[in-house]
């Protein structure tokens, strides 16, 4: 496998190029190919076998444009379909956006009580509970469903009244009251995390998942020798199409960039 083929990302709508945009910046020799599907978003309410169906269709795609790679940029599609793109990939590593966090907490060896906000799906599916409390001894852990955020933020509505008191009545609830972590567990949340910090005065560890993937693909390419020293090339398809996504996804990812819409049964 050649070192300057793509690192494949996918994720259910743009949330996943906070993901990509971190690795970009990380790693800037990588050439990154990127799959939102759009069609579908939010995976937070579909079921299991449903998103089990979507991730393995997305993951052939990426695995036929000769990824090297690919990273499950989505929390929901990590914690019910990882075992399914693992399986189809073969050699090919998978990254989840599970893992790399867990990775960071376990360094911690301080009581911890985690906060772990994202969509019904990945609270529902208990993924994050059960890999902490495999890894770390002492920690306390309490979850938190956000379905609106995710649309909200997909949409726009981040940056107003509106959305700050939707952030404010979530962080305020009963199931969060003395955490001294909070893992954002959903791609979309980087782009509120300015508002989290103000909320919790940044006395609150604040772990965006986007930079804990980016290290983990950093290492793991790495380890392999398969870094690249190329010049990179950006590709970014969705399953359906939008000029206001677009301009949407240009924001997620700090630079122009231009969707091509392909249409996979999905």
């Amino acid at each position: 496998m050649k070192n300057d083929l793509p690192i494949g990302i996918f994720d259910s709508g743009i949330g996943g190029l906070t993901v990509a945009n971190a690795i970009k910046k990380m790693l800037p020799n990588e050439s990154l190919l990127y799959f939102g599907d759009t069609k579908h978003l939010p995976y937070g309410e579909k079921s299991e076998e449903t998103i089990k169906q979507y991730s393995k269709q997305i993951a052939e795609f990426l695995l036929s444009k000769n990824c090297k790679m690919i990273v499950i940029a989505c929390n929901t599609a990590s914690s019910v379909a990882y075992e399914i793109v693992k399986e189809i990939a073969g050699k090919v590593a998978v990254v989840s956006v599970i893992d790399p966090v867990i990775k960071h907490l376990a360094k911690n060896k301080k009581k911890q009580h985690i906060g772990i906000i994202g969509t019904k799906g990945t609270v529902n599916a208990n993924v994050y509970p059960k890999k902490i409390k495999n890894k770390i001894d002492d920690c306390q852990v309490s979850s938190l469903a956000t379905p609106l955020l995710a649309p909200m933020i997909e949409e726009g509505f981040f940056n107003d009244k509106i959305s700050k008191t939707i952030i404010e009545n979530y962080l305020s609830h009963s199931s969060l009251k003395g955490i001294n972590k909070l893992i954002l567990a959903c791609t979309h949340y980087p782009l509120i995390q300015e508002f989290i910090q103000d909320f919790y005065n940044k006395e609150v560890e604040i772990i965006d998942s986007a930079s804990q993937v980016a290290k983990e693909v950093k290492e793991r390419l790495g380890k392999e020798k398969m870094l690249s020293d190329s010049n990179p090339t950006y590709t970014f398809y969705v399953s359906d199409f939008t000029d206001s996504f677009e301009k949407s996804a240009q924001f997620f990812f700090h630079e122009n960039l231009h969707l091509k819409e392909t249409k996979l049964n999905l």
